[in-house]
């Protein structure tokens, strides 16, 4: 597997990153990247500055006023309930492995337990 380039948004905990990292991801925290408490649109901005996808729980990415960008590395939204890690990587681990990182260029993913959905945001 070849690990991809990921950005965690603000709600996503130190775990889940940390666990992403041991599946081999190259994953930065807006934590890291003193985005803590940006706002939508410049935590998409940072991850597009990154080359990196974005993960996130914030149903707001999927307002094309905060998706205003046509050309960015994939934005995928969790959408599962707990949020917990161990939810989450139920769902998110099997996906990443199934996919290449360039396949989420421009895309929008809401991922849940049992559907994903794509849309493109290519303008």
């Amino acid at each position: 597997m070849n690990g991809m380039r990921l950005y965690i948004d603000q709600m996503l905990r130190l775990d889940f990153a940390l666990m992403l990292k041991e599946h081999g991801h190259d994953v930065l925290r807006t934590e890291d990247t003193g985005q803590a408490r940006s706002d939508d649109a410049d935590v998409l901005k940072e991850a597009c500055r990154q080359g990196r996808t974005l993960i996130t729980l914030d149903a707001h990415f999927g307002d094309w006023v905060v998706l205003p960008l046509s050309q960015h590395s994939g934005v995928i939204r969790l959408k599962v309930h707990p949020p917990v890690t161990a939810a989450l990587q139920r769902v998110i681990i099997p996906f990443l492995t199934k996919h290449r990182q360039e396949q989420f260029q421009n895309n929008l993913i809401i991922l849940s337990t049992n559907r994903e959905r794509w849309i493109s945001t290519d303008s």
